[in-house]
């Protein structure tokens, strides 16, 4: 068995063969040495190159040619070729068995990617429609009950013109939401960087959250050793949403009289930022998906607190864009922690 064979190779053992059988042959009929061997020598040169250039012009080629129309159609990904001058072989079945099997492979691999990112994009027109649909029937119908003769009520145009005002809010929330993670996605929204301090804007947020958490009797406050001065890199614009989305969220769905601490961590070259409630904590499952786009745990309960759904999307954006990372650990009954680290200002 030839292993990784080469046209010369099969040629050569083949010639071999054939001269061996023609030249036993005629040593056995005729009993003469000399012509045996002789006809052994000719009949082993010209099998061999017949056999070569059969075997390079009309299989060898083929492959090759076959080969080349696969490579066209690979993605960058393979920069291998067993084509390129620097990287021809002389065992082309072994390369192209090889970058065949790869290819295969890289194929598969991009038709489940596309089919996820098409069941993505059903999911997420789904979802757009329906965060649409919800604000804009509200203001359709107020509308709609103030022009049929509501407007000439005192109690009732009024109240009905705020209910509209604040589906538009809503609406325009919304839009301004998908807007910024479009431009967070493709990189048209900038950072601004800048040296500030993070224990200050925190307890900036602190003040002005807390009659929103006096409604619920959750205290804000750091965690023991971080009520001091933490000097970051970052956007403080950008941060700030971060933070007001996080601490938000731990107060909508934090535990009646529960407590959300925020605390920083010294991480040699990165403050590691952590906001942490005793609510009722986040099943396992959802984990994994809580940073997408409109993904909710609780749907209805989301809903009544006035959320859409894209508030920690944009968190994970927002937090990429600065080259960091996010991330949240719950346990149910227990709380829920989210943690992201930024680049530490200089000079700390």
């Amino acid at each position: 068995m030839i292993r990784n064979p080469t046209p010369s190779s099969i040629a050569l053992y083949t010639a071999l063969v054939v001269a061996l059988l023609v030249g036993g042959l005629t040593a056995f009929i005729q009993a003469s040495w000399t012509e045996a061997l002789a006809l052994f020598v000719i009949t082993g040169v010209f099998s061999f190159i017949f056999f070569y250039y059969a075997l390079e012009i009309f299989i060898y080629r083929k492959i090759k040619l076959i080969y080349k129309n696969i490579h066209r159609l690979k993605t960058t990904r393979y920069t291998s070729s067993v084509f390129n001058k620097s990287n021809m072989t002389s065992d082309p079945i072994s390369e192209v068995n090889q970058e065949v099997i790869l290819w295969a492979k890289d194929q598969n691999a991009e038709i489940e990617e596309l089919k996820k990112l098409e069941n993505f994009r059903k999911e997420f027109l789904g979802n757009v429609s329906h965060e649409l649909k919800t604000p804009i029937f509200n203001i359709q119908g107020y509308i709609h009950t103030l022009i049929d003769g509501a407007i000439d009520d005192p109690e009732v145009n009024v109240h009905f013109l705020k209910k509209a005002a604040k589906s538009v809010d809503r609406l325009c929330d919304l839009v301004e939401d998908l807007i910024n993670i479009s431009q967070l996605e493709t990189g048209q929204l900038k950072m601004e960087m800048e040296r500030f301090d993070i224990h200050a804007q925190v307890r900036d947020i602190f003040e002005s959250l807390e009659m929103k958490a006096q409604e619920r009797g959750i205290t804000l406050n750091f965690k023991e050793g971080c009520d001091q001065p933490f000097f970051v890199y970052a956007d403080k614009y950008r941060i700030r949403q971060v933070l007001v989305n996080l601490l938000v969220n731990s107060i909508k769905y934090g535990n009646d009289g529960g407590h959300t601490y925020c605390a920083f961590y010294d991480m040699d070259e990165n403050i590691l930022v952590e906001i942490s409630d005793n609510g009722e904590g986040i099943e396992e499952k959802h984990l994994g998906r809580l940073f997408e786009r409109f993904y909710r745990v609780d749907k209805s309960r989301s809903r009544e607190a006035g959320g859409n759904g894209l508030g920690l999307a944009i968190v994970k954006h927002i937090i990429e864009a600065h080259g960091q990372t996010i991330n949240v650990r719950s346990k149910v009954g227990a709380g829920t922690t989210f943690g992201f680290t930024l680049k530490k200002g200089a000079g700390e």
